[in-house]
């Protein structure tokens, strides 16, 4: 006999709008929750007896219940709308147009991207991530559930924040959800330094969570719409409405606030300063250890991205009327030209290359180079090749089961066993493999966490907060 209990929660005023639901059949509870109105995320346990299986899923409800949940009809709800960044674009005014190497069409407005050694990342808001050579060509392609908020790297981890309320780890052949955020937060923007996640959000609040995916802490700004939000060893630095804030990064006390007018649309950070782009017209270079502000630069329309060389030598902004400019580091404008593909969302240098990421969904690669921008403020610009996707180009999904292996020597050579075990009511997962520190915990992701399940993965390496992380497959041992 099968069983089903279907719960919702929700607020008025933009507060809590998520569902949670139990499912008994004999033996085995599975517990569905998330969204109202999305598909949500599925977790399975097996237990002894199906009395066992009966009290284990009635103690969930009623811990549910105790938090406010009721019974009610799934789809009479209606879905709470998740905020697309409204944004326009109008027509360069610049006299010259930036020398464009090539162009890569994605399909959906972009805001997420990401450049290092190896390639480049971009996400849209059809829920598409590609990553690209740095000529062009495009290597692969993975569909996520929901659209992409934006994308950030944490060493060589990269993750996708999307519109679901969960973190995408793209760092495997297979991304899966290795944050799961708070189905009523409605991400804007995200930052992860050494594991611990940071989500600035629509209602101006600031959630700080651990590398196992467990909430730290919350703190409320003092405007909202908060799209900016970097992270250091020192602090948290977070952008709304109101300005810029620095947080203590254990406990989120306020260091210092700077208030800025027009609102934080952006933010950027080098070594020693923070950079906002503003509702005003303007970037400010603020000092990391106090929030003084050390330099403005000052575009012609809103600013809706920036981006610096190292050290800030050379600072890049991107405005609502398609135009790309570059600044030196005192403040001195030194170009402005028309990005010819709308306006830029995000943007990153690398190797006088700048990239773009824009409104009608592009991704463009700028000659930033002296000579290159001397050329194009005579009119002398290339011909943009217009990169394709191939034909047969590899679309990676989410996992929503774990392959199995039914021993470690089938899986490849080098392979690290790990196992979940509970401790203090929590699921935790440990290292058996030998050669590692059996006291550490290891990032996991929640959703595939089985008490007493054996697990092996293709690498491990050590963050410096004293636990490990996992780099390649995850496989369950038989």
């Amino acid at each position: 006999m099968t069983t089903k209990t279907y719960l919702e929660l929700s607020q008025d005023g933009g507060g809590a709008h998520k569902f949670y639901e139990v499912t008994v059949d004999g033996t085995v509870v599975s517990v569905r929750y998330g969204r109202i109105g999305a598909a949500g995320q599925t977790q399975t346990s097996t237990f002894a007896t199906p009395q066992k299986a009966q009290a284990a899923a009635a103690k969930k409800i009623g811990e549910k219940v105790r938090k406010g949940y009721a019974p009610a009809v799934q789809g009479q709800r209606a879905p709470r709308s998740v905020t697309r960044r409204a944004v326009s674009s109008a027509p360069s005014t610049a006299r010259a147009v930036a020398p464009v190497l090539w162009r890569f069409r994605t399909g959906s407005a972009a805001f997420g991207i990401h450049v290092d050694d190896e390639r480049l990342w971009v996400g849209n808001q059809a829920g598409e991530v590609f990553t690209l050579g740095h000529t062009g060509e495009v290597l692969a392609r993975y569909s996520l559930p929901d659209g992409v908020k934006c994308l950030v790297a944490d060493d060589f981890w990269i993750y996708a924040g999307c519109d679901d309320g969960r973190v995408y780890d793209l760092s495997s052949k297979l991304p899966f959800a290795a944050y799961d955020i708070a189905a009523d937060v409605d991400i804007f923007w995200l930052d992860i330094h050494e594991g611990v996640l940071n989500v600035a959000d629509r209602s101006g609040r600031l959630t700080v969570i651990d590398h196992e995916d467990e909430y730290q802490w919350a703190q409320g700004g003092r405007g909202e719409h908060a799209w900016m939000v970097r992270a250091d060893g020192d602090a948290v630095y977070y952008g709304d409405s109101r300005g810029v804030a620095a947080h203590a990064p254990e406990g989120g006390r306020e260091l210092w606030h700077t208030p800025l007018e027009g609102g934080v649309l952006f933010g950027w950070q080098e070594d020693t300063s923070v950079y906002a782009g503003t509702g005003r017209r303007k970037v400010h270079r603020l000092a990391k250890r106090d929030g003084r502000t050390e330099a403005v630069y000052s575009c012609d329309s809103v600013v809706y991205s920036c981006a610096t060389s190292p050290g800030g030598r050379f600072v890049f902004a991107g405005d609502s009327a398609s135009s790309v400019y570059c600044f030196a580091e005192d403040g001195t404008r030194l170009w402005k030209l028309g990005t010819g593909g709308g306006s830029a969302l995000s943007m990153q240098y690398r190797d006088e290359r700048l990239y773009l990421v824009t409104t009608d969904g592009s991704l463009l690669c700028v000659d930033a180079s002296e000579a290159a921008i001397a050329a194009a403020q005579d009119g002398d610009v290339p011909v943009a090749q217009d990169v394709k996707l191939a034909a047969a180009l590899p679309t990676y999904a989410p996992a929503t089961t774990v392959a199995a292996v039914d021993a470690v020597s089938s899986a490849p050579a080098g392979s690290i066993v790990v196992e979940c075990v509970q401790e203090g009511g929590r699921t935790r997962v440990r290292v058996l493999t030998e050669g590692y520190d059996r006291g550490w915990n290891v990032q996991f992701p929640r959703a595939i966490r089985e008490p007493g399940a054996r697990y092996v993965v293709d690498a491990l390496h050590s963050a410096s907060g004293g636990f490990y992380r996992v780099r390649g497959d995850i496989r369950r041992l038989l």
